[in-house]
């Protein structure tokens, strides 16, 4: 649901389970883009209503909201629906919110226009997960802000393991749609944790296929995630310098460095200046979303 401009896409989204407000907050101290407070799968159920309670109060305590997401449970679910009475009722609302087990670009519209319906405007991402999704991924692409992989759901759909073969039509899917769209693309996070060499070359090859993001479960791994993905200096400082070559051809070839810049080097360098200082603008400023907040407790 891209409005034409460059969007500000997180690099970094760390899950942390709203089951106690103490390790909601502890959190925002590590240096995500973007922190989620999950309702869903690492909640029993046992535990959801307490876990509302618990993200209300956090949303509260955040001095940052717009830099917070929350993770909701399905559409069509008794606990979706206090969920999104809670969200619509609280005076804080969160920056984002993640839809899971979505089939159709219709739940994000119906998901939209009731969070409208009560004054809310968060962006809204979708888990792609079902086989479903997954075919229609060009219109959710239209209808969210953005699509975070979720490998664990879809590869047990499947009845395969989460692999770099099994989820590779997935994943390219998922860029072609995004890139259409201007939808932020949000790979999934890693769940073999002892094994950091598969996390390293997990971000080379989503680098490679065109994802801008990166989910994940454990704060241990946000450096290597935004060492990889956030936007890196040297790359923007060349890129500004091919627009600027580009600008001063005034519509002659432009040549930099006794290269020729043709148009598709020319709009490389301006997406990427355009997405970089998005980024800055909005996750570049050194503000964590619990910044100032670390010594709250429950």
């Amino acid at each position: 649901m891209s409005d034409g401009g460059a969007r500000a896409i997180p690099r970094s989204i760390l899950y942390t389970p709203a089951l106690s407000l103490a390790r909601v907050v502890k959190a925002w101290s590590y240096d995500a883009d973007v922190h989620l407070m999950d309702l869903e799968d690492s909640v029993p159920p046992q535990d959801r209503a307490t876990a509302r309670m618990v993200c209300r109060t956090a949303l509260e305590k955040s001095p940052a909201p717009e830099r917070v997401a929350v993770r909701v449970n399905p559409l069509g679910t008794l606990d979706a629906v206090h969920d999104l009475a809670m969200l619509a009722d609280s005076p804080v609302r969160p920056g984002y919110l993640v839809m899971t087990m979505v089939r159709s670009a219709t739940e994000v519209t119906l998901l939209r226009e009731t969070l409208a319906s009560a004054g809310a405007h968060p962006e809204i991402y979708v888990t792609l997960e079902t086989p479903e999704a997954v075919a229609r991924v060009d219109a959710v692409a239209e209808a969210a802000d953005g699509i975070v992989l979720g490998s664990a759901d879809l590869a047990a759909t499947l009845g395969i393991e989460i692999t770099w073969a099994g989820m590779l039509a997935a994943r390219q899917a998922m860029v072609l749609a995004c890139a259409r769209y201007g939808a932020a693309c949000i790979d999934t996070a890693n769940f073999r944790l002892a094994k950091p060499d598969v996390l390293a070359d997990e971000l080379t090859l989503v680098r490679e296929l065109g994802f801008q993001g990166k989910a994940t479960v454990h704060p241990s791994e946000l450096n290597t995630i935004n060492k990889a993905l956030r936007p890196d200096p040297e790359n923007l400082r060349q890129a500004r310098r091919v627009t600027d070559a580009v600008r001063d051809a005034a519509g002659a070839i432009a040549v930099l460095d006794g290269d020729m810049v043709g148009p598709p080097f020319a709009r490389l360098a301006r997406t990427t200046v355009e997405q970089g200082d998005a980024w800055t603008a909005r996750f570049g400023g050194g503000t964590r979303a619990g910044r100032g907040a670390e010594g709250s407790t429950a």
